[in-house]
């Protein structure tokens, strides 16, 4: 993700929640639009995704032909260990790539899907009125507009909790 203002936004709010988040949070900004688990040489486990499966994800998302998008970034809200800004779409595009790459594979998901910016993952537990305090704190801003410009299939090492994302393949829209 390159857009400036989201970028600044998403470094504000982790100035904001600095005391409540682990140091040393590596992820680059990103928009998780499908989790599809993990490499794997042939398909053993629900959660082992192939190079053949990856080529036939590219290959879908290719052949959509999608135009840039268009999402709308908001203020903080919070999952159980992590809080992140509130992603909005809209026009449903994001749907409609997860429905098409669930016809290829099945996400490896334990909860419904909310598109977001993860600003961080917190250190430590905190109680809910004291955290609802602090996102509502940040929450008086006006949504950011995010043109979505490319796709890109990338991948961490499960074992580096706060590691970067590698870029595996990218898809630019045109």
């Amino acid at each position: 993700m390159h857009d400036r203002s989201v970028l600044q936004r998403l470094q504000s709010a982790q100035r904001h929640l600095s005391s409540w988040l682990h140091q040393g949070y590596r992820r680059q900004a990103h928009i998780t639009l499908f989790v599809c688990g993990f490499d794997a040489l042939e398909q053993c486990r629900n959660d082992d995704f192939t190079v053949q499966l990856r080529q036939l994800q590219v290959e879908a998302l290719e052949a959509l032909a999608q135009t840039p998008f268009e999402l709308q970034v908001g203020g903080l809200d919070s999952f159980a260990s992590a809080p992140y800004l509130q992603v909005n779409d809209s026009e449903g595009v994001l749907a409609m790539l997860r429905e098409r790459l669930q016809c290829i594979s099945p996400e490896v998901r334990q909860a419904d899907y909310v598109p977001h910016l993860t600003v961080g993952l917190y250190k430590q537990a905190l109680p809910w009125q004291r955290l609802q305090a602090g996102l509502n704190a940040f929450n008086q801003i006006e949504p950011l507009t995010l043109r979505v410009s490319e796709l890109e299939l990338s991948c961490y090492r499960a074992s580096e909790l706060f590691g970067p994302l590698a870029r595996i393949v990218s898809v630019p829209l045109l």
